[in-house]
């Protein structure tokens, strides 16, 4: 198996399957956010952008595709 992929736990002995790999982020606060503040996080990801609660990580993220954060974005930034 590839560095970094694990086989599923729900596949049987010898059997083939979809491997599954997690891909570590760094999260950070959004630069928009004050001094302090809680906020949602955002994760670059190499296939778009993920965000999460920044009061409970550990709870998981929203993971979105490229062009759907490229469009949320410039949304955001017209406004």
């Amino acid at each position: 198996m590839p560095a970094g992929f694990r086989k599923s736990s729900y596949s049987g002995a010898g059997q083939d399957c979809v491997e599954v790999a997690h891909i570590p982020a760094a999260f950070r606060k959004s630069s928009y956010s004050a001094q302090g503040q809680e906020c949602v996080e955002v994760a670059d990801l190499p296939c778009g952008a993920a965000i999460r609660d920044s009061k409970h990580p550990d709870a998981g993220h929203l993971p979105f595709p490229a062009a759907e954060w490229a469009g949320f974005l410039s949304a955001a930034l017209s406004r």
